[in-house]
């Protein structure tokens, strides 16, 4: 097993485990990586600290999209699909981890990976992640140290073979998403393809909270935002009504209700079997 130092990349060093197939392959920004890791502390134990195997699926980033492991983005570009490479990084390198993989493990357990950081500026968000939640990240972040990672290389996917996450679009681009969704919605509600309407308003909903997380509780754009949510949740309501989703409907409207308390009434009203009264 040879070691080497990747050019133009101080303090990483890269030893290949298993080679891979085919020529190096290109990688354009937007380009979609999908690959398996290990992360372990570089003791004598080589303790593990993440296995995306375990967590049952491979791990996702996206070339030039400011992952905060930028040099995850250098080892990957560094290896042909199918290859397996063992990674030293120094301290320099792994400060930002024990946030990266906080998210990843919320992600893991279906939980939002930035709850807790909106509307904080950058002390605030300091602060905040000195208690990640994972005593071993939590001494990572008082200690900042090199780290091994073990990658194996999965895919490469070029930036127009698959369709774009939320996080990918601009804001420009979420808000012109969100009316195709909305009327994609309808029409599956017409069709009582509730389970599909669901989905679509629920991710139109996604879209503008993304949105509206990035502005000013109480700004005028904040508040329109908010204003446009509250239709697609209720619809989203009557589809999970409609499947018996009893304890998801009340969950989300008691939401709404808390929200608009001592505002315009929010009301809930049946519909009929055919259409929603809020399309």
């Amino acid at each position: 097993m040879e070691e080497t130092y990747l050019l133009n990349h101080p303090g990483v060093k890269k030893s290949i485990l298993a080679g891979g197939t085919g020529p190096m392959p290109h990688f354009p920004p937007g380009t979609k990586l999908v690959f398996h890791f290990q992360t372990l502390l570089d003791n004598f134990e080589r303790t593990v600290i993440d296995d995306s195997r375990l967590a049952g699926r491979p791990a996702e980033i996206f070339v030039g999209k400011m992952f905060k492991m930028e040099v995850w983005e250098t080892l990957l570009t560094s290896m042909r699909i199918g290859e397996v490479a063992e990674f030293w990084c120094d301290a320099v390198h792994t400060g930002l981890y024990p946030i990266v993989s906080k998210g990843m493990r919320l992600i893991a357990q279906g939980k939002d990976p930035l709850e807790g950081q909106r509307h904080m500026c950058g002390m605030g968000n300091m602060f905040h992640y000195h208690s990640t939640g994972f005593p071993e990240l939590d001494e990572l972040m008082r200690t900042p140290q090199p780290l091994i990672f073990i990658m194996e290389l999965l895919q490469v996917r070029d930036p127009m073979s698959y369709h774009r996450e939320s996080w990918m679009m601009e804001k420009d681009e979420k808000l012109q998403t969100v009316p195709t969704l909305h009327m994609q919605g309808n029409a599956l509600v017409k069709q009582r393809r509730f389970s599909e309407a669901a989905s679509k308003y629920k991710e139109a909903v996604l879209l503008l909270k993304t949105v509206q997380s990035k502005e000013m509780p109480g700004d005028i754009d904040y508040i329109n935002l908010g204003r446009m949510i509250v239709p697609l949740e209720l619809n989203y309501c009557q589809c999970m009504l409609e499947l018996e989703e009893y304890y998801e409907v009340i969950e989300h409207t008691t939401e709404l209700l808390e929200k608009h308390k001592g505002k315009s009434c929010v009301c809930i009203n049946t519909f009929p079997t055919t259409e929603l009264d809020s399309l």
